[in-house]
């Protein structure tokens, strides 16, 4: 969106972009720019947009980007609870840039439908590889006194209405259906 189309100028502009779509407009879009991976495992995909009317502009495929993130992480989710069905309630911590988006993060637990924690540091991977040296170097505290380090920042709740969850997972997955090089 920044660096591809110039539809942004920074990437903390996609949240407040995406808030603005037609809510009316369900746009989709599949990044599958080198293939799908898990769960669809299809190197022969390419990504493409589903969707798009007349009215489709910026805002409409801000929204699809950032909501594509979010089906993806059903999908990835969904699969690791049918290898594991005994798994438990699911809460989502995130950390990275993207999670500095509230709009991306609310979406994020809507669709998912399970709180999404982010942390009060939002670079969390770098802690832990900082975490990994530190440890070596016999500075930094043992794997349990660092866990205990992890702060929560703010909880995002799904608040999306069941019957729109389902309709926009129903067009997420044909949308990937269609993308697929094998049916």
């Amino acid at each position: 969106m920044r660096d591809g189309l110039s539809l942004i100028g920074s990437a903390a502009e996609s949240g407040p972009l995406a808030a603005c779509a037609d809510p009316a407009q369900r746009v989709y879009l599949v990044p599958a720019f080198v293939g799908l991976g898990a769960p669809h495992w299809d190197a022969a995909a390419r990504g493409a947009i589903f969707g798009l009317t007349r009215n489709s502009g910026p805002a409409e495929f801000a929204r699809a980007a950032l909501e594509s993130v979010a089906y993806q992480t059903l999908d990835l989710l969904d699969a690791m609870k049918r290898d594991w069905p005994a798994a438990g309630e699911t809460v989502l911590r995130v950390d990275g840039g993207m999670v500095a988006s509230d709009w991306t993060m609310q979406r994020l637990a809507d669709i998912i439908a399970a709180p999404v924690d982010r942390p009060g540091i939002l670079e969390t991977t770098a802690l832990g590889a900082a975490w990994l040296a530190g440890s070596q170097a016999g500075v930094w505290p043992d794997m349990a006194g660092f866990a205990k380090a992890w702060a929560l920042d703010r909880r995002f709740s799904p608040a999306m209405d069941k019957v729109e969850r389902a309709s926009a997972i129903a067009g997420w997955r044909d949308a990937v259906r269609r993308t697929l090089s094998v049916n």
